[in-house]
């Protein structure tokens, strides 16, 4: 049971080597004429340009949270580590986001050239280019979750304590997504207002 825990990373680093993977595979499919070029490189410019200035904010509210839940946390039940999990629960999300924007993207005018030869093969580029995304969130978060829970194992003998720890890592995940969700939201509403 014991070695089965420390072989969980590695399921992590699988769904890595994944990402790579195809997202190396997006990366060679056609991008279509100069002018679809262009315009794809004028979005992937954007949508970087607020994914900056969306995690320049979001850094801030991380860091605030965290030290509220290091400094708060009960020593018999929790740990200051809490913070920490939060911390690396919030850079893993943010991490699956960036990757999940720059695919997104490349794959989008890909998809479209794709598409004005065969429905299929626009499918394929489309299908693959989200499976990057949805694949990057659990490599990320196997990783992150089993590595903490490795860790924590080690210095804790309450395995209670352990997964009260541990919690810092999902909400400090879960924090990213809901703000990039919502944030997202109305860049989109406002990039097509703006398009209209």
């Amino acid at each position: 049971m014991q070695n089965l825990l420390y072989a969980l990373p590695l399921f992590g680093v699988l769904g890595l080597i994944y990402v790579i993977w195809k997202s190396a595979w997006v990366s060679k499919q056609d991008a279509g004429t100069d002018k679809m070029k262009k315009i794809a490189s004028h979005i992937a410019e954007g949508a970087m340009a607020f994914l900056k200035a969306e995690y320049k904010i979001l850094s801030v509210f991380v860091i605030c949270v965290a030290l509220l839940l290091a400094f708060t946390a009960n020593s018999e039940t929790s740990s200051p580590l809490v913070g920490l999990s939060f911390v690396l629960g919030a850079f893993c999300s943010a991490l699956a986001g960036f990757i999940g924007m720059r695919v997104a993207t490349k794959a989008n005018v890909r998809t479209t050239n794709a598409a004005r030869t065969s429905l299929g093969k626009a499918l394929e580029v489309a299908f693959t280019g989200g499976s990057v995304m949805g694949m990057g969130v659990v490599g990320l978060g196997v990783l992150g979750l089993s590595a903490l829970f490795i860790a924590y194992r080690s210095m804790f003998t309450d395995i209670n304590q352990v997964i009260t720890v541990l919690t810092g890592f999902s909400f400090g995940a879960s924090s990213i997504a809901l703000f990039a969700r919502v944030g997202g939201g109305i860049y989109t509403k406002a990039a097509d207002v703006g398009a209209d």
